[in-house]
């Protein structure tokens, strides 16, 4: 039986001719998965011989990560704000550039939210975990997806709503806060993603397969009906998007339109309240 430093060994090379970046974090992670230990208490691990069954998930782990599938798929989960989220291949991997939606929305005050193309939920569930007393409502139109939310919103004792629904399409009643991280890629510059975001991400989660504001437009058009008067909408953004939505949602009747960066200094997150 091979020890875990010479399945290490053996895997950073087979991880590094894949092109996968941080290949000996990545197959440390791997083994750590492989072998049901925490973090502390692999290097302890190291020098035993592995178990059969964990070096079989070892190299099934590995042959994953050099065919280019996220670390999170293969391990399940992934962290976001205050809890880690089960992620599949049905649901966009949550990132840390997303935290920054959440941290605008909990400044608000309210006691409803509806988190529109909810994927793994991480945005609402988050959200709501910070307000309690607060109702919420996550709509996706996948239906894989909302399972993996209910299943994050049971794991992370968060009481929510999940509705399957294309946009405002199955929505009814108004809401103090409206959140949203839409497909905002354009089809344009989907070939210059990395493997893991290309291949082996939901491309409905990415990308509307036109120029990257055609959510922007229906939800900024559907969401005045949905609002409180006084409540806010507030998206996430590619960098470059910030004054089109910006627009759009001036356009719509939108007052206070405000853009936040995230902790690299990128747009990030645009909002608009609707008028009292």
């Amino acid at each position: 039986m091979p020890t875990g430093h010479e399945m290490l060994r053996a895997a950073v090379p087979v991880l590094q001719a894949a092109g996968v970046p941080e290949p000996e974090r990545d197959a440390r992670l791997l083994l750590q998965h492989a072998l049901a230990v925490p973090r502390h208490r692999l290097r302890e691990a190291l020098d035993l011989p592995l178990p059969d069954a964990a070096e079989a998930a070892y190299r099934a782990a590995i042959a994953a990560r050099a065919a280019r599938q996220p670390v999170s798929q293969i391990i399940g989960r992934r962290a976001f704000w205050k809890h880690e989220f089960r992620v599949t291949r049905d649901t966009l991997d949550p990132r840390p550039e997303t935290e920054t939606l959440v941290a605008a929305a909990i400044e608000e005050p309210f006691g409803t939210v509806l988190d529109l193309g909810t994927g793994t939920g991480a945005i609402l569930i988050s959200v709501l975990a910070e307000r309690p007393g607060a109702r919420g409502t996550g709509t996706d139109i996948s239906v894989a997806a909302l399972e993996v939310a209910r299943e994050n919103a049971e794991r992370s004792g968060v009481c929510a709503d999940f509705l399957r629904s294309d946009w405002f399409s199955a929505v009814v009643g108004r809401y103090d806060l409206i959140l949203s991280n839409p497909p905002y890629i354009a089809q344009a510059e989907m070939a210059d993603l990395s493997p893991e975001v290309r291949d082996w991400e939901p491309a409905g989660a990415l990308t509307d397969g036109a120029d990257g504001l055609s959510a922007y437009r229906a939800i900024v058009a559907g969401a005045p009906a949905h609002m409180t008067p006084g409540a806010r909408l507030m998206v996430e953004i590619g960098p470059t998007q910030g004054a089109a939505v910006s627009a759009l949602m001036q356009s719509a009747g939108l007052v206070q339109v405000t853009l936040r960066q995230d902790l690299d200094g990128r747009d990030r997150v645009v909002s608009g309240r609707k008028p009292r």
